[in-house]
This record gives C-alpha cells, structure tokens and sequence, in this order.
C-alpha cells in the first residue's frame, strides 16, 4: 500500500510527462486516466499515430477524444470516424456537449450538419468519398479517429477502413481504436508501413474484472474455481451436476416423461428472476433469432414480470412519448407501439435490426439509463453502440449463419460477453450460459478462457476505385498504392513462411537428384519410364475392376425373390436366399441394387453391390412361402431348411475371387521393351537409386504446389486490379491511363453493384420511368433477401418497369460473361424481393399496406429504403446533363422520405 507522499510524488511524474494539452485534457474527467489511454495520448501528442486495442467498455474512446481535443487546441481539423449511423450520432450527441453544436458536425447517408466544423463525425464511407472526391473539407484535416477499426474484416464493407487509411494524406495522424485481437502486433506493424510512425498499445486488462458462470436448472455456478497457487480450473461441482443432470436427461427421454431436450431447463422468466434475486440485473441476453427475442419479451410480459417502480414506469413513459412524437398515429398502430411500449415499462425490451431504429434508440437510451432492466437482443448489439450492461445472458453456444448452424467462435463469446459490467457503476461483470443437455462446461471453459480473434482483411479492388485511383493518380501508380494494402501484407507475410519451405525444399531435391545419380546413364529419364509404366498399368487395374463392378451389378439386376445365391467374400460370405432383390430405386441407394437375404446363418441382411466384387449366377431357386415373416425366428429356420435341402451335399468348390488377369496392351509392352534396353536397367545399385528417384518425384510434387502457392499469393491485389481494368477498358470505362466520360460517371456511384448501376445509366435502362418505377428497379442492385434459397417469384410492378428490371437481368448476364473471360466474380444478380415494396411507398401507400404485402419487419423496411435514398441520390448527381433519370430519381426521394423513413435522432 502506497503512502500519500507516494502517491503524490507519482501524480507529480505523470503532470511531468504529460504535455500541455494532456494535462488540459486529463481535467475533463472526473476519473483518473487508464494508463494505456495515457500512453496512447502521449503518443498522438508526440506526432504518432496509435492503434489501441483494448476490451470492450475499457474506455478506448477516450483516445479518440483525445484527438479531437488535439485538433481543437491546435486550429485544425478532426474526423471521427465510425462503422454505423447509430454510433455516429451517439457520438455527435457527446461531442456537441462538450464543445457546443458549432464545433461539431455529422455527415452520414441521413444526416448532413455543419460538415464544415472542425470536428466531423462521420461514417468511414463519406469520408472514403470525401478522399476520391478531392474534396476541400479535407483541407486543415489533421487527425482520424476511426472507432471499430476492426470492421475492415467485414467483407461486405471492410474494404473502405483500408481505402481510406491508404489514401489519406500523410500529414493526418491515424487514431485506430480495435476490440481485443490477436495480431494486433501485425495490424500496427502494417499501419506503420503505410502511414508513418504508429505506436502500438495492446491492452488486455478489463477495467471491470468478468466472472463466469453456467445456470443449471435454477442454480447459478461459477465456471472457475481459483487455486491456492493463482491458476484457475473449471469447477467440480458444476461437471457433477451436469453429468447428473444429461443422465437424467437421458432417463426422462428413455421413460417418456418429457422430451431429453427440454431437461431442467429454466425458462426465460425464471433466468430473469434469478438474475434479479441475486442483484446481476440489467441484463442483455443474446437470443441468435428476431423472432426469439420478440417472443421472449411476450413470454416475460405473460407471465406478469415486473422489474421496475412506479417513478421508474412514469419516467419510461415520458421518455417513450416524447421520443416518438414524430411517428405519425397510423403507423404507430401499425409496429405495436402500445404492447413496446407496456413491456418497456415492465423493464423488458428487444433490440435487433428488424425494429424501427427510432423504436431501437429508446431501448437503448432506457437501457442506458438503467430503467429497462433485461433486454433481449441478437448479436448485432455487441458490435454497435455503448450499451453495457451488469450482466450478459448466452442461450445457446450455437448460431444460424444464413447456411448451417455453426458454434459460436472464441471472438465472437469475447465480443458478446464484452458488454458485461459498467464501468464506474458496477464492481464486477457477469456472464451467464444457459446449461442445455449436450453442453460441456470444458467447452464453455474453452470458449471464456481463449483470447484468438485475429484481424484478417476483406480488401478487394472494386470498380468504383479502380476509376478513382487511375483517374487521380494513374494506373502504375495505382497499382502500387494496392500492393499497401493489409491484405497484401498478410499475404507477403504467408509467402515468407512458405518461400522458405520452398527453398528448403528445393535443396533437399539437389541432394536427392545427387543421390540417384547412375555411372551407366540418366537415371531421370529411366525413373520417368518406370513410373509411366506403373501409372499405365495401375489405370489398365482401374478399367478392369469398373468393368468387373459393371457386370457385378448387372447380374444383381436379374436376380428373384428365392433365388439361391453364393456371397462371394466379405461378413455375409456362404449361401443365401433372395428375399428381395432391391431393384426399387426408392430403397435411396445410388451405387446398384441392394438386396435383402436371408443367410445360411439364418439372419436376413440387406446387401450392396460392395459385397459382390464379380458377378454371381444363381444356383437354385426355392418357394418363399407367401406371408413369409422375415421376423420370425422359426420361420427363418424353416427357409434355411428348405435352402440346405435344395443345395443337398453339392461340392459348390471355391468361391469365384477377383482376378486380375493383365490382358496384352501394346503400350505395357512397349515400355517395358523400351526399360530393359535402357543403361541404367543393368546398374547393380539400380533399386537403390530407385528408392531415391521416388522421393525425389514425390518431393518435386510437393515443391511445385509450393510454388503455385507462393504465385498465387504474391500481387494478389495488383493481379485483381488488372483484371478489373481489363474490364473496364473492354467496355469503355478505362482507355489506358485515361477515365472515360463513363468512367468519370462510374466513379460517382458508390454501391456494390456500381458496374450494374453505371451501365443501367449508360444503356437508358430509367429514362421511361417514373419516380416509383424508378425507385422499384433501382431497388434491385441494393436489396438482398435474408433468405437466400427463397424460390418463390418475388412481386413487380408490370409496364415499364418490368421490362426495365428484366433489361437490368439481361444487362447483368452479359457483365457476368464478361467476368469469367476476366477470372472476376464480383456482379451479383439483382434481387427483385423489394421492388414491390419500393414501388408502393414511392406511390404513397401508407405503411400498414406496404409491410402487409413486403412481409418485412419495419426496421428491415426503413433500412433498405434509407440505402435506396442513398443510391438515388448518387444517380441524381451521375446522371447525364439533361437525362430524366436525374429527375425523376430527386423525386423518387422527395417522394420516399416521409413517416417513419424520415425519421432522424439528429435534432
């Protein structure tokens, strides 16, 4: 223990090494700094980038405040950057309270505020935009924050943190701010390569210590137990009880009492009790489903659950009215606004994507403010905004991934378990699994005690930055500004690795090449001749045994019920009676018939053409009494009978065996020939150098797949730029090192299917269209069905837009082709699921009609629109001077953004 002559002797180190800014920063905080938020502000205030990666609620934002506190101290300018437009608002609202809605602007696909203050808030899109625009709100610009770095992993969007660390100018310090990963070391080493001195600081301690536990039944366990000697091993009592309780389990399911799965499994209410009896509310519990959180919000509110006061449901209610006022009454009918609004009084809440964001906003403003006390969530909320909570709730170690059910990875429990524990609120965090029959607390163990959640880059080259980057800088240039790319880093750092296993491995085929060296001749060339023979003859061994399969299975075909046959080999070698041939291809056998015996040893077995490695032939043929029961022991023994009177005491002789008779091939021959006459066949230590020419040849295998690997790595990115400007010089984007006019228009259309787009513009595929017609088929290239395997035909408007959406498909196969003679497979398919949807908002119809017929949540409704905004937008300025397109896509706008699609938490 310190004394407080200590204690202030270190206060007076740190002022000391502390600069004047950090000294002014340190005192808007009531608490004292962290000392990783510290070095990392030392550092940006020495002139160094940094890159924090720290634990969820650890406090790394502070770093970035910092920056943007250097910025306002300095006179220049700071972007803060984030992955989504909750956490850029959230982060807007912070900023405007400290220093005053002048300083501070917003700039997202929604909102554009004071976009020329020296503090923006921003999405990483704009500024990515900003970047290839040139535009001069960059100048001045000498810090990014940018928050969730880690996103650059997405391979959806991950691309853009990369474009933009890339390709901002060299005089901007970088504040990258990570979750725990696990090669940061890697990413930092990168980021000093690409921009300058950048100093690592890796923290790995939670401001808030996390305990484990597992919920059996109604008991809460801890999942580690601590040893005297500091180590900690997971808890003996909770493996007995689980095993006690999966036998139990077992008993219940063998006995028919209730299902296995559903063994002792406490229901959502009674995991809300708990928590709440033993003081770890509020709790998030991440449900992997939408529908599962709605229903375990009803199933609370059913049961009576009630977790708040009578000043706490009042406050809630003001909250919630004030909050949606803006909604107009119909759609508030429409989304279930009394029933939300009842169980947020209750404390319960749900909060995932498929809810309206303005409806998600006072959830987590509730939540924050700890009047709704259990939220059930899906996992997107452990990777958006601040929302902690004093416990996290996991039901299930699995997940749906759009394609199987797949385990829940180390990262990913990280990352969900993060949000447990509030810092400056609560002493310790929790986290509670759900026990269900099957799961091992060693699993959980497993999952809670492994820190691996590596940064791995998506980067790819799209069209849009292939424009851009020639048009700015040409395509040499261009080239070489990709090859900085993360992704190509990891890629050099894997051919390090393996070019020096290819070198090691190139040595080692000298040594053996010496080795098999013959004084009589080339004993490469011989060994070459030995081994053509052997592929010759182990391929004419091929031919034969398919064709022996061949009329193997051919004569299973023609056998009949009782037909006596002779199991060549095998388990069910001997004598056996026909029951049924198996012919019927709905027995689901796709290797030839299967058919069911009765065997010399009275057991009737169902037999596949494995066990008949030549053909057979039937030897007699009995009766097979009519009703004959394959169950009955007796009368099994009465047809073994009649089977061993019918055969009497014939010598059947030896059973018929594979042969493999070699029948004369002229190239056998000639090899062999051509063998014996070569010098090295008559050398004394021939089968010696033999031995060596094998590893060799199996070596010189292995060598050349090391080597295609070292290729395929190396300029990965520049390779795949080439190619898409191989396209885009086909089709007229690109003309060597000058952007086209078309080029110039495609370099403005920011989207996933920006080729699709600009050659939808370029064909005249919109100019007939009205507004809604408009907003229909452009809702094409940005909407995707969750369900990627739904095969029914999605509802269009007919006229005109139909033929424009079936021009948009045609369009796409042809760019498709284009692709493959490419080696590229970057154009997805329109999705025509929310042209409908699209077509009727545009038109008016009120919401209650339009979610009726789209069968989409309201939030998923409010999304896709908001992104088709931001597309029409995009068309309005990379149309043609004098195009209707242009036109009809502002209106389309005008028209769309109303009612809930309107809605905005930026006051």
């Amino acid at each position: 223990m310190s004394t407080p002559a200590e204690r202030y002797a270190a206060f007076r180190q740190q002022q000391a090494e502390s600069g004047p800014a950090l000294t002014s920063f340190r005192g808007l905080y009531d608490f004292e700094l962290d000392e990783f938020q510290l070095d990392a502000c030392r550092a940006l205030e020495a002139g160094d980038g940094v890159l924090v990666a720290a634990p969820t609620g650890s406090g790394k934002t502070v770093v970035g405040e910092f920056a943007v506190h250097l910025a306002v101290e300095h006179g220049s300018k700071c972007f803060y950057t984030t992955p989504i437009k909750a956490l850029s608002n959230q982060k807007y609202n912070d900023l405007v309270r400290r220093y005053g809605a002048a300083k501070v602007g917003l700039l997202t696909g929604d909102n554009s505020v004071n976009g020329e203050a020296p503090i923006v808030v921003m999405t990483t899109e704009v500024l990515r935009n900003m970047l290839y625009a040139g535009s001069p709100t960059l100048a001045g610009l000498a810090y990014v924050v940018m928050d969730e770095v880690h996103y650059l992993a997405d391979r959806f969007r991950g691309a853009v943190w990369e474009e933009v660390i890339i390709h901002l100018p060299e005089s901007v310090r970088v504040a990258a701010l990570s979750a725990t990963v696990s090669n940061a070391e890697e990413f930092g080493e990168w980021l000093g390569e690409v921009r300058g001195d950048t100093t690592v600081i890796v923290d790995e301690h939670r401001p808030v210590p996390l305990w484990q536990h597992m919920l059996v039944g109604k008991r809460l366990y801890d999942l580690f137990v601590h040893e005297d000697d500091d180590t900690q091993r997971v808890n003996p009592a909770l493996m007995r009880i689980t095993r006690d309780e999966a036998r139990l389990a077992q008993t219940r399911g063998r006995r028919g009492y209730s299902r296995p799965g559903r063994a002792n499994t406490p229901n959502r209410v009674d995991v809300i009790e708990k928590l709440d009896d033993e003081g770890l509310l509020p709790a998030i519990t991440f449900i992997f489903s939408r529908a599962g959180c709605d229903a375990a919000v009803m199933q609370c509110s059913y049961a009576g659950l009630r977790l708040t006061t009578d000043r706490e449901r009042m406050e809630i209610r003001h909250v919630v009215d004030e909050r949606t006022a803006h909604l107009p009454d119909e759609d508030l009918a429409v989304l279930g606004y009394l029933e939300w609004r009842d169980c947020l009084e209750r404390g319960l809440a749900a909060h995932h994507a498929g809810m309206l964001p303005a409806f998600k906003e006072v959830v987590e403003e509730l939540f924050t403010r700890g009047l709704v006390k259990a939220v059930f969530a899906t996992e997107t909320l452990a990777l958006g905004i601040n929302m902690p909570a004093r416990s996290v709730v996991i039901e299930k170690l699995d997940k749906w991934n759009g394609e199987t059910h797949a385990d829940l990875t180390p990262g990913e429990y990280t990352q969900l378990t993060g949000r447990a524990g509030r810092r400056g609120i609560d002493v310790e965090g929790h986290a509670v699994v759900i026990w269900q029959p099957g799961m091992d607390p060693l699993s959980v163990a497993g999952l809670a005690g492994t820190r691996t959640y590596p940064l791995r880059s998506s980067f790819q080259p799209s069209y849009n930055m292939a424009v851009n980057l020639v048009g700015q800088v040409g395509r040499d240039r261009a080239r070489t500004l990709l090859e900085d790319s993360f992704a190509q880093f990891q890629a050099d750092r894997a051919v390090v690795g393996l070019a020096r296993q290819l070198r090691k491995a190139e040595e080692a085929l000298e040594g053996y090449s010496e080795a098999m060296t013959c004084h009589l001749g080339d004993f490469q060339e011989y060994a070459a001749m030995r081994r053509r023979l052997s592929d010759r003859e182990a391929e004419l061994s091929r031919q034969r045994g398919a064709a022996r399969r061949a009329q193997a299975v051919r004569s299973l075909e023609v056998l009949r019920p009782g037909d006596v046959i002779r199991v060549p080999g095998g388990r069910r070698a001997g004598l056996a009676v026909v029951l049924d041939p198996g012919v019927n291809p709905a027995n689901g056998r796709g290797d030839g018939p299967s058919p069911l015996v009765l065997t010399i040893g009275k057991q009737v077995k169902r037999l596949s053409a494995a066990d008949f490695p030549v053909p057979i032939e039937p030897l007699e043929k009995i009766r097979i009494p009519k009703g004959f029961n394959a169950r009955s022991p007796k009368e099994r023994a009465d047809l073994v009978s009649t089977m061993h009177a019918k055969i009497g005491d014939r010598d059947l002789g030896k059973p018929t065996r594979a042969r493999d008779h070699t029948m004369e091939d002229e190239e056998v021959t000639r090899l062999r020939r051509e063998l014996r006459r070569h010098p090295c066949h008559g050398c004394d230590e021939r089968e010696d150098h033999a031995r060596w020419a094998e590893r060799y040849h199996k070596l010189l295998r292995e060598t050349e797949g090391l080597r295609r690997r070292v290729d395929s790595r190396s300029h990965v990115i520049a390779r795949t730029f080439d190619r898409v400007c191989g396209v885009l010089d086909q089709l007229g984007y690109l003309d060597g090192e000058t952007v086209t006019a078309h080029g110039r228009r495609l370099a403005k259309i920011y989207t996933e299917l920006d080729l699709l787009t600009s050659e939808c513009l370029r064909a005249g595929v919109w100019e007939a269209l009205d507004p809604a017609e408009l907003a229909a088929c452009v809702s094409s290239l940005v909407y995707e069905s969750r369900q990627s395997d739904d095969t029914r035909s999605p509802k269009i408007p007919g006229g005109a837009a139909r033929e424009a959406l079936a021009e948009m498909v045609r369009l796409w196969g042809e760019l498709e082709e284009i692709e493959r003679d490419h080696g590229l497979s970057f154009v997805r398919e329109p999705d025509l699921g929310f042209a409908w949807a699209a077509f009727r908002w545009a038109r008016g119809h009120n919401l209650d009609a339009v979610l009726t017929d789209c069968d989409l949540a309201a939030g998923d409704f409010v999304r896709w629109v908001k992104q088709l905004l931001d597309l029409l937008g995009q068309l309005k300025d990379a149309a043609p001077r004098g195009a209707k397109v242009g036109d009809n896509a502002a209106k389309a706008i005008e028209a769309m953004r109303r009612g809930v699609v309107a809605y905005s938490s930026v006051s």
